[in-house]
């Protein structure tokens, strides 16, 4: 859907808000809850994911495979970067593919294994050419905000409504190495996150109650998470930046804790390098964006300095790569980016 065309209606952004909350939640929970029939939230999330505009996925957090996210920037001549970034979206181990800063720079999440061992090493998953000028790679060390969904966007549910539809906290800390049929499973919700449990049964061959419970587990554990993809623009947020914060090490604990109470903030993580604080900014304008400066981020002490690059568009976002040459074909302006999921950030 063209980013322009805003015609999300209440309960459009109801839905969306849902799912952020449970990316899996039956249809007719979400109907109870909203006080509608369980046909049309069905029918409303099927014209909203086929059309493009909202897509759930399914994905493994980090940690608990043993990997580590890290965010780099690859400064490049601007004729190059739609090339590179499509070759970075075609990779498994990446996520939040981008061009920023007038198509100078493009900016991804990928995964790498933890330690020094094999797969450990970014820079071999670059494109080989001589039209990259610079890479900088940033070990994200924690996220500190947008971890549980981005209220600024998706916030369309009352108090007793978000209450009913949300999920216990996972307890986290929890290890795994999937097996063939694990794989599989989290290969298929990285691509839809509702797929039908059928489906799943099918590809892992399960039965379809080992499936629903080895899902809930996952979840419980906090090894397997739900995003939702959706364009801000339809919201009217047309800006987006990153933000790379110098920050006083004394200073980490209170910016984090303020960043994660701002609207604007999609998401943010403390990082290595001369940076060492990352934030996913979102805001209808330039206008904004210079206010959120000026007063919200001016006003924290700690803050030392900080590097602004504006988003131009998204070739890949959080889940699997369903087409590179879509994502690709969207025209200049508002970015087409979505707030970060906990561990897989916008960048």
């Amino acid at each position: 859907m063209d980013s322009d065309t805003r015609d999300l209606d209440l309960l459009d952004r109801q839905l969306a808000h849902a799912l952020q909350l449970d990316g899996r939640v039956p249809f007719s929970r979400v109907a109870a809850v909203l006080g509608t029939s369980d046909r049309t939230v069905a029918r409303r999330y099927h014209r909203l994911r086929v059309d493009g505009t909202l897509r759930v996925v399914g994905l493994p957090e980090a940690r608990s495979l043993g990997l580590v996210d890290w965010g780099v920037r690859i400064q490049c001549a601007p004729d190059a970067s739609a090339a590179i970034a499509t070759a970075l979206a075609e990779r498994a181990d990446t996520s939040w593919v981008g061009l920023a800063s007038g198509g100078t720079e493009v900016t991804c999440v990928t995964r790498a294994r933890g330690g020094s061992g094999p797969g450990s090493l970014l820079l071999s998953k670059l494109p080989r050419t001589p039209r990259i000028t610079g890479v900088t790679a940033h070990c994200m060390l924690r996220p500190v905000a947008g971890t549980a969904g981005w209220p600024g966007r998706t916030d369309a549910l009352d108090a007793r409504q978000v209450a009913e539809l949300s999920r216990p906290a996972p307890t986290g800390g929890a290890r795994l190495e999937p097996t063939a049929a694990e794989q599989r499973l989290l290969d298929v919700l990285a691509k839809d996150g509702r797929a039908a449990v059928p489906e799943l049964a099918a590809v892992t061959g399960w039965s379809q109650s080992t499936v629903r419970r080895r899902i809930e587990e996952l979840r419980a554990t906090g090894v397997l998470y739900f995003d939702v993809d959706i364009d801000p623009a339809l919201y009217g947020f047309d800006c987006e930046a990153v933000l790379w914060l110098s920050v006083a090490p004394t200073a980490l604990g209170a910016v984090a804790e303020a960043l994660a109470g701002h609207a604007e903030v999609a998401y943010a993580a403390a990082v290595t390098g001369p940076s060492n604080m990352m934030a996913i900014v979102v805001v209808r304008d330039a206008d904004a964006l210079y206010d959120y400066l000026a007063v919200r981020v001016g006003a924290l002490p700690g803050v030392l300095g900080a590097e602004t690059a504006l988003v131009t568009r998204h070739v890949k976002r959080a889940g699997a790569l369903l087409s590179p040459r879509r994502a690709l074909s969207r025209p200049s302006g508002p970015p087409a980016a979505g707030p970060a999921p906990s561990p897989g950030p916008p960048c």
